[in-house]
């Protein structure tokens, strides 16, 4: 069966790649690019031109692991408002939550700079709890507690 189409001068189909899955694609944007292999760029690159949304999302993960690599909490409002006004739901809702937890987030960074210096001072403040406005705990208060 495999020869007839030859046989008769017809083209043979190309083989084609299975679409990826979700869960693929989610570790293929989350994954540090050189850790990437070569096969990987490539379909990732293909995906990421076919789909509008999906290279918005991993433009968002690269400018977010980046902040995590430099321990810069500086530029987390304004990813933030990225995140908001892109449009995808998921990450609407995800820029809420951090929203909530903003506080804590630029002092666990601001934190974790000082212990990483040789010279920390020994009354360096660490995070002191930091009350909402409406005075219900945040989710982080509720794990530091």
């Amino acid at each position: 069966m495999a020869v007839a189409p030859l046989r008769r001068g017809l083209p043979i189909d190309m083989p084609r790649e299975r679409p990826p899955s979700p869960r693929d694609v989610a570790r293929w944007i989350t994954t540090a690019p050189p850790r990437r292999g070569l096969h990987t760029i490539k379909r990732l690159d293909r995906l990421l031109a076919h789909c509008p949304e999906l290279n918005a999302a991993h433009d968002l993960v690269c400018d977010f692991a980046a902040m995590l690599d430099a321990q810069d909490a500086a530029p987390l409002p304004d990813w933030l408002e990225r995140l908001t006004t892109s449009r995808l739901a998921p990450l609407v809702s995800l820029a809420k939550a951090i929203r909530e937890d903003q506080p804590v987030l630029t002092c666990a960074a601001a934190v974790r700079g000082v212990a990483h210096s040789s010279q920390r001072s020994v009354d360096q403040p660490y995070c002191q709890r930091m009350p909402r406005a409406d005075s219900s705990a945040t989710r982080s208060e509720a794990r530091l507690a």
